[in-house]
Protein backbone atom coordinates (compact mmCIF):
# COMPACT_ATOMS: atom_id res chain seq x y z
CA UNK A 1 0.00 0.00 0.00
CA UNK A 2 1.32 3.40 -1.01
CA UNK A 3 0.09 5.23 2.05
CA UNK A 4 2.04 3.01 4.47
CA UNK A 5 5.42 4.07 5.81
CA UNK A 6 7.49 1.78 8.01
CA UNK A 7 8.36 3.34 11.36
CA UNK A 8 10.90 2.49 14.03
CA UNK A 9 10.05 -0.68 15.92
CA UNK A 10 11.15 -2.15 19.22
CA UNK A 11 12.77 -5.32 20.50
CA UNK A 12 9.71 -7.49 19.77
CA UNK A 13 8.66 -9.44 16.67
CA UNK A 14 6.25 -6.67 15.68
CA UNK A 15 6.56 -4.30 12.75
CA UNK A 16 4.96 -0.86 12.71
CA UNK A 17 3.70 1.17 9.77
CA UNK A 18 2.20 4.66 9.75
CA UNK A 19 -0.89 4.98 7.59
CA UNK A 20 -1.69 8.45 6.26
CA UNK A 21 -4.93 9.49 4.58
CA UNK A 22 -5.23 13.29 4.23
CA UNK A 23 -6.10 14.41 7.79
CA UNK A 24 -6.19 10.94 9.36
CA UNK A 25 -3.18 9.03 10.71
CA UNK A 26 -3.10 5.55 12.20
CA UNK A 27 -0.56 2.82 12.96
CA UNK A 28 -0.58 -0.69 11.54
CA UNK A 29 0.89 -3.25 13.94
CA UNK A 30 1.96 -6.35 12.02
CA UNK A 31 2.96 -9.51 13.87
CA UNK A 32 3.07 -12.95 12.33
CA UNK A 33 5.05 -14.43 15.22
CA UNK A 34 3.55 -14.33 18.72
CA UNK A 35 0.50 -12.63 17.21
CA UNK A 36 -1.86 -13.67 20.02
CA UNK A 37 0.16 -11.60 22.50
CA UNK A 38 1.21 -8.82 20.12
CA UNK A 39 -2.23 -8.21 18.59
CA UNK A 40 -5.08 -9.73 20.61
CA UNK A 41 -3.62 -9.30 24.10
CA UNK A 42 -2.16 -5.89 23.27
CA UNK A 43 -5.58 -4.59 22.27
CA UNK A 44 -7.28 -6.22 25.29
CA UNK A 45 -4.88 -4.51 27.71
CA UNK A 46 -5.29 -1.19 25.88
CA UNK A 47 -9.06 -1.53 26.31
CA UNK A 48 -8.64 -2.06 30.06
CA UNK A 49 -6.37 0.99 30.30
CA UNK A 50 -8.78 3.18 28.33
CA UNK A 51 -11.70 1.92 30.41
CA UNK A 52 -9.82 3.25 33.44
CA UNK A 53 -9.20 6.63 31.79
CA UNK A 54 -5.56 5.91 31.04
CA UNK A 55 -4.65 6.90 27.50
CA UNK A 56 -3.70 3.88 25.38
CA UNK A 57 -4.02 3.28 21.60
CA UNK A 58 -7.59 2.55 20.51
CA UNK A 59 -8.36 -0.13 17.96
CA UNK A 60 -9.69 1.08 14.59
CA UNK A 61 -9.84 -2.24 12.78
CA UNK A 62 -8.27 -5.69 12.77
CA UNK A 63 -7.50 -8.44 10.32
CA UNK A 64 -6.19 -11.19 12.56
CA UNK A 65 -5.98 -13.67 9.69
CA UNK A 66 -3.63 -11.29 7.88
CA UNK A 67 -1.63 -10.70 11.10
CA UNK A 68 -2.33 -7.04 11.76
CA UNK A 69 -4.35 -4.52 13.72
CA UNK A 70 -4.85 -0.82 12.98
CA UNK A 71 -4.62 1.43 16.03
CA UNK A 72 -4.54 5.06 17.12
CA UNK A 73 -1.37 6.97 16.23
CA UNK A 74 0.25 8.74 19.18
CA UNK A 75 2.97 10.29 16.99
CA UNK A 76 6.70 10.14 17.71
CA UNK A 77 7.13 12.03 20.99
CA UNK A 78 8.15 9.47 23.59
CA UNK A 79 9.04 10.97 26.97
CA UNK A 80 12.51 9.51 26.42
CA UNK A 81 12.95 11.63 23.27
CA UNK A 82 11.61 14.73 25.00
CA UNK A 83 13.92 14.32 28.00
CA UNK A 84 16.95 13.83 25.76
CA UNK A 85 16.27 17.30 24.34
CA UNK A 86 14.98 18.95 27.52
CA UNK A 87 16.96 17.42 30.38
CA UNK A 88 15.80 20.11 32.83
CA UNK A 89 12.19 18.94 32.38
CA UNK A 90 12.82 15.64 34.19
CA UNK A 91 10.80 16.33 37.34
CA UNK A 92 7.99 18.00 35.38
CA UNK A 93 7.38 14.81 33.39
CA UNK A 94 8.15 12.35 36.17
CA UNK A 95 5.47 13.96 38.35
CA UNK A 96 2.98 13.26 35.56
CA UNK A 97 4.35 9.71 35.16
CA UNK A 98 3.97 8.95 38.88
CA UNK A 99 0.35 10.12 38.67
CA UNK A 100 -0.26 7.73 35.75
CA UNK A 101 1.46 4.87 37.60
CA UNK A 102 -0.68 5.52 40.67
CA UNK A 103 -3.78 5.39 38.46
CA UNK A 104 -2.62 2.16 36.77
CA UNK A 105 -2.12 0.52 40.15
CA UNK A 106 -5.72 1.23 41.16
CA UNK A 107 -7.16 -0.74 38.21
CA UNK A 108 -9.65 -3.27 39.57
CA UNK A 109 -11.12 -4.85 36.41
CA UNK A 110 -8.76 -7.53 35.16
CA UNK A 111 -10.77 -9.14 32.40
CA UNK A 112 -12.24 -7.90 29.14
CA UNK A 113 -13.62 -9.17 25.83
CA UNK A 114 -10.99 -9.10 23.09
CA UNK A 115 -11.84 -8.37 19.47
CA UNK A 116 -12.50 -12.08 18.92
CA UNK A 117 -15.26 -11.78 21.56
CA UNK A 118 -13.37 -14.06 23.94
CA UNK A 119 -12.73 -13.06 27.55
CA UNK A 120 -9.11 -12.22 28.32
CA UNK A 121 -8.09 -12.36 31.99
CA UNK A 122 -4.76 -10.76 32.97
CA UNK A 123 -2.58 -13.55 34.44
CA UNK A 124 -0.64 -13.37 37.70
CA UNK A 125 3.07 -12.49 37.79
CA UNK A 126 3.97 -15.76 39.48
CA UNK A 127 7.28 -16.61 41.12
CA UNK A 128 8.03 -19.04 38.27
CA UNK A 129 7.82 -16.24 35.70
CA UNK A 130 10.19 -13.99 37.67
CA UNK A 131 12.69 -16.85 37.91
CA UNK A 132 12.39 -17.72 34.20
CA UNK A 133 13.13 -14.08 33.40
CA UNK A 134 16.15 -13.94 35.71
CA UNK A 135 17.43 -17.14 34.09
CA UNK A 136 17.72 -15.31 30.76
CA UNK A 137 20.95 -13.93 32.26
CA UNK A 138 22.48 -17.41 32.50
CA UNK A 139 20.83 -18.69 29.32
CA UNK A 140 22.36 -15.99 27.10
CA UNK A 141 25.02 -13.92 28.89
CA UNK A 142 26.82 -16.63 30.87
CA UNK A 143 29.03 -19.17 29.09
CA UNK A 144 27.45 -22.61 28.82
CA UNK A 145 30.38 -24.37 30.51
CA UNK A 146 29.85 -22.53 33.82
CA UNK A 147 27.68 -25.23 35.33
CA UNK A 148 28.46 -24.46 38.99
CA UNK A 149 27.78 -20.76 38.47
CA UNK A 150 24.46 -21.53 36.85
CA UNK A 151 23.39 -23.80 39.72
CA UNK A 152 24.39 -21.22 42.36
CA UNK A 153 22.69 -18.41 40.44
CA UNK A 154 19.40 -20.33 40.29
CA UNK A 155 19.55 -21.10 44.00
CA UNK A 156 20.28 -17.47 44.94
CA UNK A 157 17.59 -15.96 42.69
CA UNK A 158 15.07 -18.47 44.04
CA UNK A 159 15.93 -17.28 47.58
CA UNK A 160 15.59 -13.63 46.54
CA UNK A 161 12.16 -14.20 45.01
CA UNK A 162 11.03 -16.03 48.17
CA UNK A 163 12.01 -12.90 50.18
CA UNK A 164 9.54 -10.65 48.33
CA UNK A 165 7.11 -9.28 50.91
CA UNK A 166 4.23 -7.72 48.96
CA UNK A 167 1.35 -9.63 47.41
CA UNK A 168 0.67 -9.87 43.68
CA UNK A 169 -2.34 -7.60 43.69
CA UNK A 170 -1.80 -4.67 41.29
CA UNK A 171 -1.76 -4.17 37.52
CA UNK A 172 1.89 -4.32 36.39
CA UNK A 173 2.70 -2.93 32.93
CA UNK A 174 6.01 -4.82 33.12
CA UNK A 175 7.94 -2.48 30.81
CA UNK A 176 7.04 0.84 32.37
CA UNK A 177 9.69 3.35 31.32
CA UNK A 178 10.02 6.62 29.41
CA UNK A 179 10.33 4.95 25.99
CA UNK A 180 6.86 3.44 26.45
CA UNK A 181 5.25 6.69 27.55
CA UNK A 182 4.23 9.20 24.91
CA UNK A 183 3.06 12.78 24.83
CA UNK A 184 -0.13 12.97 22.78
CA UNK A 185 -2.09 16.24 22.72
CA UNK A 186 -0.45 17.24 26.03
CA UNK A 187 -1.53 13.98 27.68
CA UNK A 188 0.59 11.00 28.63
CA UNK A 189 -0.20 7.86 26.65
CA UNK A 190 0.93 4.33 27.52
CA UNK A 191 2.13 1.91 24.83
CA UNK A 192 3.73 -1.55 24.64
CA UNK A 193 1.46 -3.00 27.32
CA UNK A 194 0.93 -6.53 25.96
CA UNK A 195 3.06 -8.13 28.71
CA UNK A 196 0.95 -6.77 31.58
CA UNK A 197 0.37 -9.06 34.56
CA UNK A 198 -1.06 -8.81 38.06
CA UNK A 199 1.97 -8.54 40.30
CA UNK A 200 4.07 -6.67 42.83
CA UNK A 201 3.41 -2.97 43.47
CA UNK A 202 7.15 -2.19 43.37
CA UNK A 203 7.87 -3.66 39.92
CA UNK A 204 6.82 -0.81 37.62
CA UNK A 205 8.50 1.81 39.81
CA UNK A 206 11.76 -0.18 39.64
CA UNK A 207 11.32 -0.37 35.86
CA UNK A 208 10.83 3.42 35.70
CA UNK A 209 13.57 4.58 38.09
CA UNK A 210 16.24 1.99 37.26
CA UNK A 211 15.66 2.27 33.53
CA UNK A 212 18.62 1.10 31.48
CA UNK A 213 17.80 3.47 28.60
CA UNK A 214 17.71 6.75 30.54
CA UNK A 215 20.72 7.65 32.67
CA UNK A 216 19.74 9.65 35.74
CA UNK A 217 21.63 10.66 38.88
CA UNK A 218 21.23 8.81 42.19
CA UNK A 219 19.77 12.03 43.61
CA UNK A 220 17.14 12.14 40.84
CA UNK A 221 16.28 8.45 41.37
CA UNK A 222 15.85 9.02 45.12
CA UNK A 223 13.62 12.05 44.57
CA UNK A 224 11.36 10.18 42.14
CA UNK A 225 11.20 7.28 44.62
CA UNK A 226 10.13 9.70 47.39
CA UNK A 227 7.65 11.32 45.00
CA UNK A 228 5.96 7.94 44.57
CA UNK A 229 6.09 7.04 48.30
CA UNK A 230 4.53 10.37 49.28
CA UNK A 231 1.51 9.67 47.05
CA UNK A 232 0.75 6.35 48.77
CA UNK A 233 -1.90 6.47 51.48
CA UNK A 234 -1.33 2.92 52.72
CA UNK A 235 2.12 1.41 52.23
CA UNK A 236 4.58 -0.55 54.34
CA UNK A 237 7.72 1.39 53.34
CA UNK A 238 10.20 -1.26 54.55
CA UNK A 239 8.50 -4.07 52.66
CA UNK A 240 8.18 -1.90 49.56
CA UNK A 241 11.87 -0.89 49.64
CA UNK A 242 12.90 -4.54 50.06
CA UNK A 243 10.84 -5.58 47.02
CA UNK A 244 11.88 -2.57 44.94
CA UNK A 245 15.58 -3.47 45.33
CA UNK A 246 15.09 -7.21 44.68
CA UNK A 247 12.95 -6.58 41.60
CA UNK A 248 15.31 -3.93 40.23
CA UNK A 249 18.27 -6.33 40.38
CA UNK A 250 16.31 -9.27 38.93
CA UNK A 251 14.96 -7.05 36.16
CA UNK A 252 18.37 -5.74 35.15
CA UNK A 253 19.85 -9.25 35.15
CA UNK A 254 16.96 -10.22 32.86
CA UNK A 255 17.67 -7.20 30.65
CA UNK A 256 21.34 -8.18 30.26
CA UNK A 257 20.14 -11.62 29.14
CA UNK A 258 17.52 -10.20 26.74
CA UNK A 259 19.90 -7.70 25.14
CA UNK A 260 22.51 -10.44 24.65
CA UNK A 261 19.84 -12.68 23.09
CA UNK A 262 18.74 -9.88 20.75
CA UNK A 263 22.32 -9.61 19.54
CA UNK A 264 23.12 -13.33 19.23
CA UNK A 265 19.78 -14.65 18.01
CA UNK A 266 18.23 -11.73 16.16
CA UNK A 267 21.27 -9.75 15.01
CA UNK A 268 20.04 -6.63 16.88
CA UNK A 269 23.37 -5.48 18.24
CA UNK A 270 22.36 -1.90 19.13
CA UNK A 271 21.12 -3.03 22.56
CA UNK A 272 24.57 -4.25 23.65
CA UNK A 273 25.69 -0.68 24.38
CA UNK A 274 23.09 -0.52 27.18
CA UNK A 275 24.50 -3.50 29.11
CA UNK A 276 27.22 -1.52 30.99
CA UNK A 277 24.55 0.75 32.49
CA UNK A 278 22.47 -2.30 33.48
CA UNK A 279 25.51 -3.47 35.48
CA UNK A 280 25.81 -0.01 37.01
CA UNK A 281 22.17 -0.19 38.13
CA UNK A 282 22.75 -3.63 39.67
CA UNK A 283 25.74 -2.14 41.50
CA UNK A 284 23.59 0.69 42.79
CA UNK A 285 21.17 -1.69 44.53
CA UNK A 286 23.32 -4.69 45.43
CA UNK A 287 25.14 -2.92 48.27
CA UNK A 288 21.96 -1.69 49.96
CA UNK A 289 20.83 -4.90 51.61
CA UNK A 290 22.64 -7.86 53.12
CA UNK A 291 20.15 -10.14 51.39
CA UNK A 292 22.29 -9.64 48.25
CA UNK A 293 25.60 -10.78 49.83
CA UNK A 294 25.61 -14.20 48.11
CA UNK A 295 24.64 -12.76 44.73
CA UNK A 296 27.23 -10.01 45.05
CA UNK A 297 29.94 -12.54 45.90
CA UNK A 298 28.96 -14.82 42.99
CA UNK A 299 28.87 -12.02 40.41
CA UNK A 300 32.07 -10.46 41.71
CA UNK A 301 34.00 -13.73 41.39
CA UNK A 302 32.74 -14.51 37.90
CA UNK A 303 32.47 -11.06 36.29
CA UNK A 304 35.60 -9.18 37.13
CA UNK A 305 35.16 -5.44 37.33
CA UNK A 306 31.37 -5.52 37.02
CA UNK A 307 30.62 -5.43 40.75
CA UNK A 308 32.21 -2.76 42.95
CA UNK A 309 32.80 -2.62 46.67
CA UNK A 310 30.71 -0.05 48.48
Amino acid sequence: MKNLKKIKGDASYREFFRKKNKNFHSVIVYSKKEKFKNLLVYDAINKILNKNRILAPKLYQEDYKKNYIEIQDFGNDTIYKILKKKKNKGFFYFKKIIKILDKIQTIKNRKIKNFKKNTYVIPEYKKEILLQEANLFIDWYVKKNKKKFREKFKKITNTLVSHLKLRNNVFVHRDFHVSNLMLHHDKLGVIDSQDALIGNKAYDLASLIDDVRLKTSISFKNQVYKMYINKQKILNKDKFKNDFEILSILRNLKIIGIFTRLSKRDGKKKYLKLIPYAWKLINLRINNNEIFIDLKDLLKKNFRGKINEN
